[in-house]
């Protein structure tokens, strides 16, 4: 059963790899106001970049990103990626972000996407929302989050290593 779930894994992720999208570029500003280019996210020394879309009024994202905060180091130990939460609070919320972050002790980077540039250039409904940039293309998108979600982002990150 193990070798079957591994072998729709890999079918689903060459699938994805086949019809992968561009990763845009987006200039964004992290919590300091550093500008980072979304075209350079896999040149930080990684072969992956893991982004997730959320906003502070959002409970599912703030939970999404407790638990990849939780397991982040864990996750890094053996497993060579970068991750970016993306806010997407705008002009009016843009303000709680750090406040947050900064209470919930979050160890991550946490870009701005004040305008929605990189939401709208990827056509992004809703958030929670996650994805996977590898070489510049984007070769996974998940929307939502409940727990157990984050054993499967683990996999696709260990198997685009």
């Amino acid at each position: 059963m193990k070798k079957i779930k591994l072998i729709v894994l890999l079918i689903t992720l060459y699938s994805f790899t086949a019809l992968a999208q561009q990763m845009p570029n987006v200039k964004l500003t992290d919590l300091e106001g550093n500008v980072l280019n979304t075209s350079t996210f896999n040149s930080k020394g990684a072969k992956v970049t893991l982004l997730a879309f959320w906003a502070t009024w959002c409970i599912p994202c703030i939970n999404e990103l407790s638990v990849i905060n939780d397991n982040l180091a864990d996750w890094k130990k053996n497993n060579q990626f970068n991750f970016f939460a993306v806010s997407q609070d705008d002009s009016r919320t843009v303000n709680r972000v750090k406040p947050l972050v900064d209470g919930k002790n979050w160890d991550f980077t946490v870009l701005l996407d004040k305008n929605q540039d990189l939401k709208r250039e990827l056509n992004l409904m809703n958030v929670p929302y996650t994805i996977l940039v590898k070489e510049g293309k984007i070769i996974y998108r998940h929307s939502g989050f409940v727990l157990g979600d984050e054993e499967e982002l683990l996999k696709v990150i260990k198997a685009n290593q």
